[in-house]
């Protein structure tokens, strides 16, 4: 079944995000569409039942007030404004309508029908998968994380054994990660799996790399480019499957929001690129995808697993990456995860992990001065990665996790606990 759609036209908001999932939340599918969409590129749209205009605080570019085109206004679809002040326009908000008006102009004034659920998803994006790969085979990378995990069982739902999983050990993976991985998708799931070490490979390109979206790119276009390599040695690979979902696409900037960052999976590939992409995640917030991996029947450790960045520890690993300090980091991970699974913290906190700065402070150890590298502690809690609060941490677990990081990890002589939401800070330092 094909959902509804609900349009909402990024004219400045910072609020585009929270009114595409309460919308979402009342069971209607919603998507945020730059400002000046073009009448064609509207019509062109499955199901679009009604706009909104979400003006706001970035409405100024470059000197002026952006516009939408005035041939939107005849286009028949039922329109309202938030901040936006247009006399065409059936109804003006200055700020995000309430749930019984939202519901109003979804349900009355747009009659659409809460049709947005995992279950007709999933239909829709077989369907879709089928349609656009046909009977070629799809090159999947497989970390292992929720993402790719959901797009492995959702492609395998689709296509079968047209999919090939691509593991790759790019030396920026947590503690025993690879290893995991290929237990539990070649050896439990029987996937059909190729494992890559490509760990000096990835390290030698980032030797002396300090800039945070340089190394994002490197590390994205090198993923580009092991899987080219390993497409080579099979048949009929013309498709290239990816797990990128709805926050990448809205962190990565608008033509009225500015970029946060760029995902290596949206603004990192390179432009000769020879494979068609495969993306049936990308209309999905975080919790959705988990959600749809629940629908698709993967278990619960897969789906609730810690959330894991595609650069991996590269973007932990602050400034120039050096293979001590990254060998450090990932000892204080493992520590941090271990602690925190023996408190029931990982039931309860979204994301939790360290980073290590590219310094070294003064410390004390074996009765002398020592320099020695200072690991932070990042724990947040979110429904949709687009904000985030800080988790108390009891002092003595904390306290316990100081200690054995400080013994276990001999270059380390300094622990921090970092206590930004946000915004202003976003999840990761890089």
């Amino acid at each position: 079944m094909k959902q509804d759609l609900i349009v909402i036209l990024d004219l400045g908001s910072t609020e585009n995000t929270v009114l595409a999932r309460q919308i979402r939340d009342i069971g209607v599918y919603s998507e945020i569409y730059p400002h000046d969409i073009t009448l064609e590129e509207l019509n062109a749209l499955d199901n679009v039942k009604g706009i909104i205009l979400n003006g706001g605080e970035n409405r100024v570019v470059d000197g002026a007030a952006v516009q939408v085109r005035p041939e939107l206004y005849t286009c028949g679809y039922p329109m309202i404004s938030v901040d936006y002040p247009e006399s065409e326009c059936e109804k003006q908000y200055s700020a995000l309508p309430d749930l019984d008006e939202l519901k109003a102009f979804v349900f009355d004034q747009c009659g659409a029908e809460a049709n947005w659920n995992m279950k007709n998803f999933i239909e829709d994006q077989v369907e879709l998968i089928r349609k656009q790969v046909g009977d070629k085979k799809v090159l999947l990378a497989l970390s292992g994380g929720v993402d790719s995990s959901v797009v492995a069982a959702l492609l395998i739902k689709a296509i079968g054994q047209q999919l090939v999983c691509v593991h790759v050990n790019h030396g920026l993976m947590r503690k025993n990660e690879s290893e995991s991985v290929v237990e539990v998708f070649r050896n439990q799931l029987h996937a059909n799996l190729v494992y890559v070490d490509a760990t000096d490979r990835f390290l030698n390109k980032l030797e002396n790399v300090a800039d945070p979206e340089q190394k994002r790119k490197i590390i994205g276009s090198e993923f580009i480019r092991v899987f080219e390599e390993e497409a080579r040695k099979l048949e009929g690979i013309d498709f290239l499957g990816q797990g990128t979902i709805y926050p990448d696409i809205i962190e990565s900037g608008t033509k009225t929001a500015k970029c946060v960052k760029s995902h290596h999976n949206v603004g990192g590939l390179p432009e000769d690129l020879k494979f068609e992409l495969v993306e049936p995640l990308k209309q999905l917030f975080k919790d959705e995808v988990r959600a749809c991996g629940v629908e698709l029947g993967l278990p619960a450790e897969m789906v609730y697993r810690q959330p894991f960045p595609g650069p991996g520890l590269g973007v932990r690993c602050l400034g120039a990456i050096t293979r001590d300090r990254l060998a450090a980091l990932r000892e204080a991970d493992a520590i941090l995860r271990e602690e925190f699974a023996k408190a029931g913290l990982d039931k309860k906190v979204w994301q939790y992990f360290t980073v290590i700065p590219d310094f070294k402070a003064v410390g004390v150890r074996d009765n002398g001065r020592s320099m020695g590298y200072m690991v932070v502690i990042r724990a947040v809690n979110t429904i949709d990665a687009m904000t985030a609060t800080i988790e108390r941490i009891d002092y003595d677990i904390l306290e316990k996790i100081v200690d054995r990081i400080t013994t276990e990890v001999p270059s380390v002589n300094r622990v921090c606990y970092e206590l930004t939401k946000k915004p202003v800070a976003t999840i990761e330092f890089e």
